[in-house]
């Protein structure tokens, strides 16, 4: 039995497969269906929330919150609190979230492309998961 193990090189070796990775750890961060939704939002310059939750529709404000708040956590995301009645919130991109801007639109693009595809591979698979199971 061939026990041989691929090259992991390309692949960062075989501590990229590892939970406690680095870059795993900061891959997570767009493993979020909204944490690119948000960002995109956030391109023109700040924005306030009750902005963000009209631009992104089907965006719970419970959501919106938890995902900012994990942005800036991140250093993604900037709040800043201007001292006015009623205090005024707006968000906007940091440095280094402009520059994972790229890498979102590269995979919106891609998901643009096959989406399609990838609706009519559910579907068949959907499909053929429905189909009773025949003894062989």
């Amino acid at each position: 039995m061939d026990t041989t193990f691929p090259d992991l090189r390309r692949y960062g070796g075989a501590e990229a497969f590892l939970r406690a990775c680095k870059p795993n750890t900061v891959l997570g961060i767009f493993t979020n269906k909204w944490t690119g939704l948000v960002m995109g939002a956030l391109l023109d310059g700040p924005r306030r929330f009750n902005e963000l939750r009209r631009i992104l529709d089907g965006l719970t404000q419970k959501m919106l919150s938890q995902t900012l708040r994990s942005l800036e956590r991140d250093g993604l995301v900037t709040r800043t609190v201007y001292p006015t009645i009623p205090p005024r919130v707006d968000y906007e991109l940091t440095g280094l979230g402009r520059s994972a801007i790229g890498v979102l639109q590269a995979i919106g693009e891609w998901a643009g492309e096959h989406a399609d595809e990838v609706i009519a591979a559910r579907q068949s698979y959907d499909e053929r998961a429905d189909e009773p199971v025949r003894p062989v």
